[in-house]
């Protein structure tokens, strides 16, 4: 016997008093319906209904029973439909997976923004500079700068970041002159390790529509992006910053562009996600929000012609 299933039976004829009508409800039989009270007294050793041929009224033992677990069954109801309805609420948990510096600079700004409009989505941000497993870390959706994500999954590229070779107009007004990539061998360098793979990256340029790299001696190293570009404007050096991080500062005057004939932009900000039919309400909803929102957004990178009109 289906326990669930017959107490909810009993609550319907309990309420109803009738067992047609409950049959009628159920698209079943009048026998069927009683069918399954009379296994449920067997079950449970009591009698729940006085019979007559109009009406069926509950026994004390009946009362009893249905006072008890009514609520519970109300409870249990609410419950498996809350979670039926969960997918296509705009209510729930986002995780998301995305770099320091990607997450602070640009996700924030957004995040805000979508949940000054569906207030019901809460967010976990996963800070980490792998390229995320969907899966096997429970991610719902990942932010990636770099190369595009070669995994099955969705992916699409929202702006490109540029490596933008820079430093602080007081350093270079103490230090010869960069003209060409040679003329670096000549200056404190400001570098970064990647915390993955543990190693320094080369500085990376586009030379006759070329990717070519170079691995000039670094003074100062981090294996953190904005702590790279914290020491750029300290004056420790020139730094190759990429541009969610230089943008802001190239703009306000703070750091100046240099060698931007041979500025690279191979790289790129990537949203990634998998394909999946039974995708959530809310994030379907954020993806298209976030690639609204940063789809050649300029805040994160400049043209040619601003780098060169503030370059020297």
């Amino acid at each position: 016997m289906n326990e669930l299933k017959a107490i909810s039976v009993f609550i319907r004829v309990a309420e109803t008093g009738s067992f047609n009508g409950v049959a009628i409800a159920e698209g079943t039989t009048p026998q069927s319906v009683s069918k399954t009270i009379r296994q449920l007294e067997r079950h449970l050793g009591i009698q729940l209904f006085h019979r007559t041929t109009r009406r069926n009224v509950l026994t004390s033992d009946g009362q009893r029973f249905l006072t008890t677990v009514k609520p519970v069954r109300d409870s249990l109801q609410q419950i498996i439909d809350s979670t039926r309805r969960a997918p296509n609420d705009e209510v729930g948990l986002i995780r998301i997976s995305a770099a320091r510096a990607v997450a602070r600079k640009v996700l924030i700004p957004v995040i805000k923004d979508f949940k000054a409009l569906y207030p019901g989505v809460n967010f976990e941000l996963i800070l980490e500079e792998r390229f995320s497993d969907l899966a096997e870390d429970r991610i719902d959706v990942g932010f990636r700068a770099g190369g595009q994500p070669d995994a099955q999954v969705i992916t699409r590229r929202l702006f490109p970041i540029q490596d933008i070779p820079c430093a602080t107009t007081e350093y270079l007004r103490v230090h010869a002159p960069v003209r060409e990539i040679d003329d670096l061998g000549r200056h404190a360098l400001v570098g970064y390790r990647n915390p993955t793979t543990g190693r320094v990256l080369p500085w990376e340029f586009s030379i006759h529509n070329q990717t070519e790299y170079r691995h000039p001696e670094i003074t100062f190293c981090t294996n953190d992006t904005e702590t790279e570009t914290e020491a750029v404007l300290a004056g420790l050096g020139i730094g190759l910053l990429d541009s969610i991080n230089a943008t802001p500062h190239l703009r306000s005057g703070l750091l100046i562009p240099l060698l931007t004939s041979y500025i690279s932009a191979r790289r790129g900000l990537y949203i990634y996600y998998e394909q999946n039919r039974n995708m959530t309400r809310r994030l379907r909803l954020f993806i298209d929000f976030a690639i609204e929102k940063l789809n050649n957004n300029t805040l994160y990178f400049m043209s040619a012609d601003e780098l060169n009109a503030i370059s020297i």
